[in-house]
């Protein structure tokens, strides 16, 4: 089987790393997003999956747009080079995939979600905020429909508790490969999605800063969500920003009033409404990660950014 792999992030590595280890769908190609600046330093740096192919001894290619004409071209006769029918693999791409390379070939979308649940750019994400008890893997047909093709294998993965994304894309990428493989080997059939659709939008920044009008046991998950990729902070007055990186929801001491910060001994305390969430690790503005605990012999608990009324 020619197989091509489309990917760009940490998640798409480790499914590389299945196909490249397999016998028979070792990639004829790996194609990701172009080299960017990234860092105070804006120093250019390549996607981990061009990083990870270079390592594996794959051949590479980084095109401007995968949809123009030389790099389906490109991808076409790669699929074809190898033994058996063509395939492409999607996972974890970060560009929207459209005709003509929709048909040159069967284009299968590896997607980190139980779907028509968690469409879209952040599934794990959405899976923990939501406070889903379960999520998964499915492998289905790509189709110019936002993720709404047909499924030909699903597996399950239950979310613990205290999950955080790190924690649960870590088990994700292991099925993920190992789902894909057998979709390669068995060809099984694809069948329509079916079932009420949710969509996983892209993490924003409204997203990422805590709100403690909403209730603590949202705020304890969202942290989770962002966790160790993207981060959860605080908007402090004056417009700095305290990054929160592990919290916890708190039921032992007196609740502070909902939208302020308070020291309990050595505990940091966020006051909620409802609920009380304790940080127990922080990163000030311009600083490293910290035990909440030092934080507060340094500091002390700040004062939060008003809320903005409501209209």
């Amino acid at each position: 089987m020619g197989v091509v792999y489309l990917g760009t992030s940490d998640f798409a590595v480790a499914v590389l790393e299945h196909l490249a280890a397999s016998d028979r769908h070792r990639p004829e190609l790996v194609v990701t997003r172009p080299d960017r600046p990234q860092g105070r330093g804006r120093r250019l740096a390549s996607p981990p999956v061009a990083d990870a192919a270079r390592s594996l001894g794959l051949a590479l290619s980084q095109p401007a747009r995968v949809n123009d004409p030389d790099a389906v071209a490109e991808i076409t006769v790669a699929a074809r080079a190898g033994e058996g029918p063509p395939v492409v693999v999607v996972c974890a791409f970060g560009a929207l995939i459209s005709e003509p390379l929709l048909s040159a070939q069967e284009v299968l979308n590896v997607h980190p979600s139980l779907l028509p649940r968690w469409r879209g750019a952040a599934p794990i994400e959405r899976a923990i905020m939501a406070g889903d008890e379960r999520t998964g893997v499915s492998i289905m047909r790509l189709t110019a429909g936002l993720d709404e093709g047909p499924v030909c294998l699903t597996a399950a993965e239950p979310v613990a508790p205290d999950d955080t994304y790190g924690t649960l894309a870590a088990r994700l990428q292991e099925l993920s490969g190992e789902l894909l493989l057998r979709a390669l080997q068995d060809s099984p059939p694809f069948a329509e999605q079916s079932g009420e659709a949710t969509y996983a939008e892209k993490i924003s920044a409204a997203d990422r800063t805590l709100d403690p009008s909403r209730p603590a046991v949202e705020l304890e998950r969202a942290v989770r969500a962002l966790q160790p990729h993207i981060g959860a902070r605080l908007a402090l007055e004056g417009g700095e920003l305290l990054g929160v990186i592990a919290a916890r929801l708190d039921e032992e001491g007196a609740a502070p009033a909902p939208g302020t910060l308070a020291a309990d001994g050595e505990r940091l305390l966020l006051g909620c409404a409802p609920g009380t969430l304790e940080l127990t690790e922080v990163q000030p503005p311009g600083g490293r990660a910290m035990a909440a605990t030092d934080y507060l012999r340094g500091h002390g608990p700040p004062a939060l950014q008003p809320p903005v009324p409501r209209p």
